[in-house]
């Protein structure tokens, strides 16, 4: 067994071999709370989640890190514009980010530290690199000589000569235009650490290296992020960690976007959908679905018809659940283990696509083995189902989507009522072998959007897709 993962830094896939044998560290680059997080945000969260489940599985002892930048630019402007305090904006923020990562069934990080916490940290790392040649003070600001460091622009693979390098508002004292600010000089009124250069705040990419170095150490295995992160903030974090004297990661793993019309989601497009309300109009473990089985490395381009599309698929997947459940009368247990295939499609750069057509065919066999109504071929198809969805986050009949299979839980029990009511009728009128009447009734419950299923134990409905 060899997990195989692409990393960015060697531009191929490799082999995975951890640091520490049995172990893995990951450290993804979390939240900006700027703003509540948009389904754009919240797929990196669920892919490297999945990778986290499928090294759990695998038998490793995993260490996951994803930081919250809770101080940059775009939280001090959010609070100018709101006349809000800047901590108020951010916390706000970081309780909707958690919210949504929970609605979506991601796992608790095994740490998640806020930059302004790492102030310490980031002073000391500042003063090594001073200290070593790799930094300069300049005007109470901070920055990195990139012509100090060799190896710079090689995770992105660009020339330095014709290096744009984006610089904010106040990066005075530069020597070189492309070198970038690690700490930025106080103004009036913004927030500020007292610093041997100086009262200010910090540059967003040193937040990453020194936290990274404080909770796993010179060297980890794995750091994550979307694609828009390789440069500058991921080639930057490199720069001082190594500069510093840090190994750093041995591979770069990055996922790709969530787009619409072919732009990447984003809040400054104006093309964001927010996971808040997304979740109010359709099942949180649907959205897991939607975003969490396309490859990381593929793009996903938005649409409600993609997103009916997830909600008709994982319904058959339910229906099956649901019907093998009954014909056991109980609960089916997972299977300690996955189907081979299964499994050789996730050790293959987390090949969720293919792992998941293992799951649909699995289904289909099991449906099959329902209709020759062979219950033992039946439960076994269940179990390895039950086994691949947990994986992935996606078994409906795990304690956190406990309650969420039907939408409008609230009203639930009244529409179970009434549905019932009227199946009553129409069981009379097949019981009198009335077959228009009773046709009659399964159309009408159909064109309201729901599905009637007859089994063993009578009938039984469901909310269709939309």
């Amino acid at each position: 067994m060899t997990i195989r993962l692409y990393d960015t830094s060697a531009r191929q896939t490799r082999d995975f071999t951890p640091l520490v044998p049995g172990c893995v560290s990951i450290y993804l680059c979390g939240a900006t709370v700027q703003a509540a997080p948009h389904i754009g945000h919240i797929r990196s969260g669920l892919n490297f989640d999945i990778m986290r489940r499928w090294f759990t599985y695998r038998g490793y002892d995993v260490t996951f890190v994803r930081n919250v930048t809770d101080i940059d630019d775009k939280i001090i402007r959010k609070s100018a514009e709101q006349n809000r305090p800047w901590w108020s904006i951010g916390y706000e923020n970081e309780r909707a980010f958690n919210d949504a990562y929970s609605a979506l069934g991601c796992l608790p990080p095994t740490y998640e530290p806020r930059a302004t916490g790492h102030v310490t940290e980031m002073v000391e790392m500042m003063r090594g690199l001073i200290e070593r040649g790799h930094a300069y003070e300049a005007d109470g600001n901070v920055y990195f000589d990139v012509r100090s460091f060799p190896g710079y622009l090689e995770l992105s693979n660009q020339d330095l000569d014709e290096l744009r390098q984006p610089s904010g508002e106040g990066e005075t004292g530069k020597r070189d235009p492309r070198d970038f600010a690690m700490w930025k000089a106080a103004k009036e009124g913004e927030p500020s650490w007292e610093t041997p250069w100086g009262r200010g705040r910090p540059g967003w990419h040193l937040e990453c290296s020194a936290m990274a170095h404080k909770y796993l150490g010179t060297a980890f295995d794995i750091h994550g992020g979307g694609i828009d992160l390789i440069f500058p903030h991921h080639e930057n974090e490199i720069a001082q960690a190594k500069a510093f004297g840090d190994d750093f990661a041995t591979y770069w793993v990055h996922n790709f976007w969530v787009t619409m019309s072919g732009e990447k989601m984003s809040k400054s497009l104006g093309n964001s959908v927010l996971v808040s309300e997304m979740v109010k109009h359709w099942r949180p473990i649907v959205l897991r679905y939607y975003l969490g089985t396309p490859h990381y490395r593929s793009t996903i381009e938005y649409s409600e018809d993609a997103l009916r599309e997830a909600e008709s698929a994982f319904a058959r997947i339910e229906g099956f659940i649901q019907r093998v459940a009954e014909k056991a009368g109980g609960v089916v247990e997972a299977a300690d283990e996955v189907p081979p295939a299964f499994a050789e499609a996730m050790d293959d750069d987390l090949g969720v696509p293919g792992a998941l057509a293992i799951v649909h065919t699995t289904v289909r066999q099991g449906n099959s083995a329902l209709a020759a109504d062979d219950k033992e071929a039946a439960v076994a198809r269940l179990a390895e189902v039950r086994a691949m969805l947990g994986v992935l986050g996606l078994d409906p009949l795990d304690p956190h989507w406990a309650g969420e299979s039907d939408r409008g839980d609230d009203l639930h029990g009244v529409v179970d009522t009434l549905v019932r009511l009227v199946l009553d009728q129409r069981e009379s009128a097949r019981a009198r072998k009335d077959w228009a009447t009773a046709d009659a009734i399964r159309d009408q419950l159909g064109q309201s959007g729901l599905v009637i299923e007859d089994g063993p134990s009578g009938p039984r409905w469901s909310l269709g897709p939309r």
